[in-house]
């Protein structure tokens, strides 16, 4: 059976969160349609975009039951169940598959500068906590340098079937899409490159900007498998324009206020992480209209 399991477009999904850290469960069904109707192919949740991290397990939990309640089978789910200490991320891994995701996902363990013989042993520990496809988030902000040394290494583990590279060095991702004799799913993670990530070698692409913009992404990689290059460029290029925008701010609490102009009631982000004065509220307004991006972009 092919490792190969996740394919197109998946948002990297915006928890709305209330202030106490409970979650706006009213909000997440309306969220999950729209972005299933703009022609994505899965979701993955309580990532870096999702605070994953930064919530309380139950909360987690909570996530994990609304979305793929809301998504009742149509498209795929990838539940971010990485954590500083490994016996939460077993709970939440064990909870993940029991509520009928179709994979779970983690960052490496952070914070006291584990070696490769303790990161191997970590995943080891998840994928014995929870028989379904495990992907290593491969992201910088576990400050742990991954190779392909590392994820060969990784990919014998029984359920680990690939990794989100969220890295601009695609050399490396490259190298990494052929091990296993190109048996492993690469999925892109950074949305100002997704062309490049599918150019060399990921199968699909996760990403924060995708929630305001899913068509865009649903062109590029629509384009490119179709193989027309040109469509794809211009579509990457378009937005990356937007991209651009968001990142003067801060892209998380952009994406949120932004989320919220469609009338999405997600919320704040997670105290003390960023919140946009009157006045970034005022010039990403003035931004968004300069692009028409209710007409260009939704």
């Amino acid at each position: 059976m092919s490792n190969i399991k996740f394919r197109g477009v998946m948002p990297a999904f915006v928890t709305p969160l209330n202030e106490d850290g409970t979650v706006r469960e009213h909000v997440v069904a309306p969220m999950v349609d729209y972005l299933i109707d703009a022609g994505v192919s899965g979701f993955y949740i309580c990532g870096a975009t999702g605070e994953g991290t930064v919530m309380q397990p139950e909360a987690r939990m909570r996530m994990a039951e609304l979305v793929v309640e809301a998504v009742r089978g149509r498209v795929s789910v990838i539940d971010h169940i990485g954590a500083v200490d490994l016996i939460t991320a077993k709970k939440l891994a064990a909870h993940a598959a029991s509520v009928g995701v179709d994979a779970v996902s983690s960052v490496p363990p952070f914070f006291y500068g584990y070696g490769d013989d303790e990161i191997y042993n970590y995943y080891k520990a998840l994928s014995d906590a929870a028989d379904v496809p495990l992907v290593m988030y491969a992201s910088p902000l576990s400050g742990v340098p991954v190779t392909t040394a590392m994820v060969g290494r990784l990919m014998e583990i029984p359920n680990m079937i690939g990794l989100k590279w969220t890295n601009p060095n695609y050399y490396e991702m490259h190298k990494i899409a052929k091990l296993c004799g190109g048996d492993i799913n690469v999925i892109n993670g950074p949305d100002e490159t997704f062309l490049c990530g599918l150019s060399m070698g990921a199968q699909a692409g996760i990403g924060s900007t995708y929630n305001v913009m899913p068509k865009v992404f649903v062109d590029i990689y629509d384009s490119f498998m179709k193989g027309d290059l040109a469509a794809a460029r211009a579509a990457q290029y378009k937005a990356d324009v937007l991209i651009e925008i968001m990142l003067k701010r801060g892209c998380l609490p952009s994406l949120k206020w932004m989320l919220e102009q469609q009338g999405f009631d997600v919320g704040y982000c997670t105290y003390p992480l960023k919140r946009l004065s009157d006045a970034e509220i005022a010039g990403l307004r003035a931004d968004l209209d300069a692009i028409e991006y209710e007409k260009n972009y939704l």
